[in-house]
């Protein structure tokens, strides 16, 4: 995947809102979006003409919003809608299901990670085990039952013992369970549902920008 490599916040404020995209200087008051506010990154980022979006313009910044969220580009994205409207239900809700059930976001929901770009290293330096068995695939999508946990030779590395203490800070989600902090691991107990994810996402938005 190609990684974005200037300042993360800016995305943020690109957005106009938290994407928890910087571990745990999201959650501090140096945010940037504390410390600016959300208008625009760059020299006439105030004078932006943001809230005058309209109809394509909203759906496009929402699509692009979750993205950024999740760390992926314009044809993986894609991929997960088109195979969340081959499924049964809400194909909103199918759409965030899918994105929240990939091994790099649930090594970042039980707090082995600060951010999900940690998550995914971890995933794809084969420091991750699930059900015992290395998988260093980030978008590898979990089931109930499936136990996530770190390798021995991993369990010391301070800065995945530092996520792990935070992670209470953070918050986990109730369909992840915490199986066994000396061995750092934790269980998949339920699908994840629409309610648990906190942040304001608009699913319909790019459900109509796809359906176009």
């Amino acid at each position: 995947m190609a990684r974005y490599r200037d300042a993360v916040c800016r995305l943020c404020r690109r957005e106009g809102a938290k994407l928890f995209l910087k571990g745990n200087r999201c959650y501090k008051p140096s945010c940037p979006i504390e410390k600016r506010g959300t208008y625009p990154p760059g020299q006439h980022g105030k004078d932006s003409k943001r809230g005058k979006l309209t109809g394509y313009g909203e759906q496009l910044r929402e699509k692009q919003k979750v993205k950024r969220i999740y760390g992926m580009l314009e044809g993986q994205f894609r991929s997960y809608f088109e195979k969340a409207s081959r499924q049964r239900g809400i194909v909103g809700e199918n759409l965030l299901v899918l994105l929240e059930k990939r091994l790099d976001n649930v090594v970042y929901r039980i707090g082995f990670a600060t951010s999900r770009a940690q998550a995914r290293q971890l995933v794809n330096h084969g420091h991750v085990r699930v059900n015992g068995k290395k998988v260093d695939i980030p978008s590898f999508q979990v089931k109930v039952g499936d136990i996530i946990s770190i390798k021995d030779e991993s369990a010391k590395n301070p800065h995945i013992l530092h996520a792990f203490e935070t992670a209470v800070g953070r918050g986990r989600p109730n369909w992840i369970e915490v199986e066994n902090k000396t061995i750092l691991s934790g269980r998949v107990v339920s699908l994840p549902r629409r309610e648990d994810i906190t942040q304001s996402i608009s699913e319909q938005m790019i459900i109509e920008l796809y359906s176009k």
